[in-house]
């Protein structure tokens, strides 16, 4: 595997490393290990805007057949029903899951797997960057941006080790959620072992480059070093040195989409090789359908129920440490458009699932369609506001205090989501 530009760069180790190529070999940089078992919180971003109420419809209601094609709809009959989804939050509504997502629907069943909808930002915001900068940064509107120079997940975090991975993208690039989190890393695959590019000669004169400087480049670069180590050093390897590959638990294969199925099997080895990970971001494009949304959406639908499933079971040994949470910088407008898709909206779904989670249950106070009831006259108004629902999760993930780690934001309670 070959380390991102990006990553170096934030890590503080570019500079040092120049134009050079990617070749394995950190083992012998690998620091100590930490002790107990630490609760483990992934955050699975939803790029492009997720229209929630395409993934979770409110299918009976009159007022949302109205306003869309029904290929954009999830209905309650017919040829290919949706799943109904029991403790909905209008008795009066059958709340229905799309049914490419039968994965999810089992999840939900067996009591682990809760949705919250109505959820997002406060901020209007249509941008996919503002929207996902706020997101990011654990803001609720552009101002808060200026006050936000970390990531909500840094913040929460509340700090690094020198020992040990705590945090990591499993992706190209680190989240911005991580942002100032100085041993965060990007880890998209390991599939062919973590490489430090120049290899042993670089890999020796980076370690005896930081290792008398007591500045902050040094510092980010000590760390980095370290937690490379550590996770090359537990890659398992044939007697040639060569990484095995990854073996599943309980026979799950992860036989889907690599875009999405490829990074949750990197988060799931991080997790499994016990060297201190507290969480880990991973990222599912494609859900900006402003035009033939239906068998795009299918697709998506797909890969992140199954992905999902996949992982929960994986992990099988690991549910009541863990903590899954899905989320998009926006949902959709309510109204399908002349192309058969969806304009960026406001609220959304967010889906919960872990050992500890009280599932089975759709989350959030329902606004209802009606047309006085919507945002602007367009869109699905938020109800909850996201932050409500990532504190009560960065509470319950290990009795952490939530405070500063949404700035200005007061958190009123638990919706009730983990028991």
């Amino acid at each position: 595997m070959t380390i991102a530009r990006r990553t170096l760069l934030r890590s503080g180790l570019a500079g040092a490393l120049g134009a050079v190529l990617p070749v394995p070999g950190l083992r012998n940089l690998a620091f100590a290990e930490t002790g107990p078992a630490r609760p483990i919180f992934i955050v699975v971003h939803l790029r492009g805007g997720c229209d929630g109420l395409n993934l979770i419809s409110p299918a009976t209601d009159p007022v949302f057949i109205e306003a869309r094609v029904s290929e954009l709809r999830v209905p309650a009959d017919g040829p290919d029903p949706g799943y109904a989804l029991a403790n909905g939050p209008d008795p009066k509504i059958d709340f229905r899951l799309h049914a490419q997502a039968g994965g999810l629907a089992e999840l939900y069943k067996a009591g682990n797997l809760a949705f919250v909808h109505a959820v997002g930002l406060t901020d209007g915001t249509r941008s996919h960057f503002v929207a996902t900068d706020m997101i990011e940064h654990g803001v609720a509107d552009a101002a808060g941006l200026n006050h936000a120079s970390t990531g909500w997940l840094a913040r929460a975090l509340g700090g690094s080790s020198a020992t040990a991975l705590i945090a990591a993208s499993a992706s190209g690039t680190p989240s911005n959620d991580l942002a100032g989190l100085a041993s965060a890393l990007a880890v998209p695959d390991l599939g062919g072992g973590l490489g430090l590019p120049g290899g042993e000669p670089v890999q020796t004169m980076l370690h005896r480059l930081y290792a008398s400087d007591n500045g902050k480049v040094a510092d980010a670069g000590r760390r980095a070093l370290a937690s490379l180590g550590t996770v090359d050093a537990h890659i398992a390897r044939d007697p040639q040195q060569k990484p095995l590959p990854y073996q599943p638990a309980n026979g799950v294969k992860y036989d889907g989409s690599g875009e999405f199925e490829r990074p949750l099997r990197t988060a799931a080895q991080l997790i499994k090789m016990e060297i201190g990970l507290e969480t880990a971001t991973v990222d599912i494009g494609g859900w900006d359908t402003h035009e033939y949304q239906s068998g795009r959406f299918k697709g998506q639908v797909t890969k992140l129920a199954s992905g999902l499933a996949a992982f929960w079971n994986d992990l099988a040994a690991y549910h009541d440490r863990m903590i899954v949470v899905t989320i998009s910088e926006f949902g959709r407008r309510l109204r399908s458009n002349r192309s058969a898709g969806t304009d960026h909206g406001r609220a959304g779904v967010m889906a919960v699932l872990g050992g500890k989670v009280r599932g089975g249950k759709i989350y959030g106070a329902w606004p209802g369609l009606a047309p006085e009831a919507l945002d602007e006259g367009v869109d699905l108004k938020v109800a909850t506001d996201y932050r409500q629902v990532l504190s009560e999760l960065i509470d319950a993930r290990a009795g952490h205090r939530v405070e500063g780690v949404f700035p200005g934001y007061r958190y009123p309670g638990p919706l009730g989501l983990v028991g």
